[in-house]
């Protein structure tokens, strides 16, 4: 679908800077031979493996350099684990679901060994569902087109979330790259509402845990915000029914997320098994993976 791979590094080239492709996974069978093998052009591949039950641990033994097995509920200690083992200078950070184009490749590789000035880089992102691009109304914590991915190590950490944590960045912004990482967001719509539903899953117990889980009523108004924003802000209108769909997700995660909190929260006090415990116990879906 997305061409095959074809990077070299030039002939006779011999790079002082080191970079670490860093991948992290859960069950990702289907794809993680593609990522991995478009990331032959960086100096090692770290993959982290977070309770994987297919088939994705054999192929990281096979193609990468360094694979780390385990449970990690949340991103921070699933990334921090992987960047122990990076031994490279530079960090590019990928998920199984994204792939790395030859453009893109050449870009990231004569980025860091010019690079004197800036310590970390966004990288622009084409999102598909399915087999269509869809530039335009992402946004509202239901995607991004935008992702800071190529950093110095030691520059980027992660807050205590399960969903979409936030990024402490260290050093000096390096600005945007030209060509854009490739993600495979959804499927298709079905895939698309059980994202939803993972998502508005793990957000609900962040919403626990930092004691701001709000009301329904600010929820309404943060969701309705939200679709305003991706539809009409982001320009969501030009992707016809699938900006629709978009904005509407977006204005759903705001909402269900509280809604389920608070019905969490009502089963704990009514100590019904639908508590707070029975809610977090693991999920065979990986909550908190994007």
């Amino acid at each position: 679908m997305f061409g095959e791979w074809t990077y070299h590094l030039p002939e006779n080239a011999m790079s002082t800077i080191r970079i670490s492709a860093l991948v992290c996974v859960h069950n990702e069978e289907d794809r993680l031979a593609d990522c991995l093998q478009r990331l032959r052009f960086t100096d090692e591949i770290v993959v982290v493996l977070d309770r994987c039950t297919d088939g994705s641990a054999e192929i990281a033994a096979r193609m990468a350099d360094k694979v780390i097995v385990g449970a990690f509920p949340l991103e921070g200690p699933r990334r921090f684990a992987g960047l122990s083992q990076c031994s490279g200078d530079w960090i590019l950070e990928i998920d199984a679901d994204e792939f790395v184009s030859d453009a893109l490749a050449s870009e990231v590789r004569s980025t860091v060994e010019t690079c004197f000035d800036a310590d970390h880089f966004l990288l622009p992102v084409d999102n598909f569902v399915g087999s269509r691009l869809i530039r335009h109304g992402w946004g509202g914590s239901f995607g991004t087109t935008a992702v800071t991915r190529l950093y110095r190590a030691g520059v980027k950490s992660w807050k205590p979330h399960r969903v979409h944590p936030g990024v402490n960045l260290a050093g000096r912004a390096g600005g945007r790259l030209q060509n854009a990482l490739v993600h495979l967001v959804d499927v298709d719509v079905s895939d698309m509402l059980q994202r939803l539903d993972r998502y508005t899953q793990a957000r609900a117990l962040d919403l626990i845990d930092r004691g701001e889980v709000g009301s329904l009523t600010g929820a309404a108004f943060r969701g309705v915000r939200r679709f305003w924003k991706c539809y009409v802000s982001r320009k969501g209108y030009l992707e016809g029914g699938w900006g629709v769909l978009i904005a509407t997700m977006a204005a759903l995660f705001a909402f269900l997320s509280v809604l389920r909190a608070r019905l969490i929260l009502n089963d704990a006090a009514e100590a019904r098994p639908g508590s707070v415990e029975f809610a977090r116990a693991p999920r065979s879906h990986g909550v908190g993976l994007a």
